[in-house]
């Protein structure tokens, strides 16, 4: 194998795009070059999970009337949202508890939940203690970047 010098430049890049996502690895490839930047703030889950299953269909909500203004709601106070694409799974493996429930308690940093990004286990933390107010997504579901997935009071 051939070492070739590092671009101080390219990997600064993909450091900052680590923190600007949230992501917690990146690799590009150009050629036979290839540079990987990972980061390890929270532990990484590793866990064989089944295929998702077809979720329920939920009824829809009723829709305002015609002419009448859509609400200005923005997330609420204390929601967490997804940092990445992927697909959210409430416990480490199938048949296991739930990482956490609602009304239960969380610390700062406490796993909530992994995502499934690229056949990577993403630990999701905690951003701030409080109690679990409401879960707004279900095991398996896939989740895009900003959805919110949570709400901790």
């Amino acid at each position: 194998m051939t070492k070739f010098p590092i671009d101080e430049e390219a990997l600064r890049t993909l450091a900052g795009l680590l923190e600007e996502t949230g992501l917690s690895e990146i690799e590009v490839a150009e050629g036979e070059r290839r540079l990987r930047v990972a980061r390890h703030a929270a532990p990484v889950v590793q866990a064989a999970l089944p295929p998702a299953q077809a979720l329920p269909v939920q009824p829809a909500a009723a829709l305002p009337a015609a002419g009448a203004p859509a609400p200005a709601a923005g997330p609420a106070e204390g929601t967490v949202s997804s940092p990445m694409v992927g697909t959210a799974y409430l416990a480490p493996e199938p048949g296991a508890a739930t990482f956490v429930s609602v009304g239960g308690r969380v610390e700062k940093g406490q796993t909530l939940m992994i995502i499934e990004a690229m056949k990577v286990m993403n630990a999701l933390p905690a951003p701030h203690a409080g109690t679990v107010k409401e879960i707004l997504i279900q095991d398996g579901q896939p989740v895009e970047f900003g959805e919110p997935l949570m709400v901790i009071g």
